[in-house]
């Protein structure tokens, strides 16, 4: 896995209100942050930002914008530090290379338990009947 250096201009940060509870702090501190970091206009490669941009991820809107919300803390340097955190591991997830699944066919002692697996079920149901003379 490839160590990624992310330059802090490509980062855009905007402090917000946090939501839920906190009592009087979250209502007049600005303590959450949102990040955003487009995918398109970054320095990363070119792989890593198809790669991105092909995930299916609520985080990544269709303009390739990554957008996290970090409000978990009180204080806005640790929601800053969480944020980062959040946003390299989306990006470190992609620098790992997907291993190419090879087709392979079952052996054939699975196969042949498969199919006395099938047969005793189906005595098991056919002997479920009425009785008859």
């Amino acid at each position: 896995m490839k160590k990624l250096v992310i330059p802090d201009d490509e980062i855009e940060w905007s402090a917000i209100r946090a939501q839920g509870s906190g009592g009087q702090n979250v209502n007049k501190v600005s303590t959450a942050l949102h990040l955003r970091f487009d995918i398109n206009a970054s320095s990363l490669p070119d792989i890593y930002k198809q790669r991105l941009l092909a995930l299916n991820d609520a985080r990544i809107s269709k303009d390739g914008v990554i957008v996290i919300k970090a409000q978990q803390y009180r204080s806005q340097e640790k929601n800053r530090e969480d944020g980062l955190a959040r946003l390299m591991v989306l990006l470190e997830s992609v620098t790992v290379e997907p291993t190419i699944r090879r087709a392979t066919k079952p052996t054939r002692a699975s196969q042949r338990r498969r199919v006395d697996g099938k047969t005793k079920r189906g005595e098991i149901k056919s002997l479920r009947g009425k009785v008859g003379d």
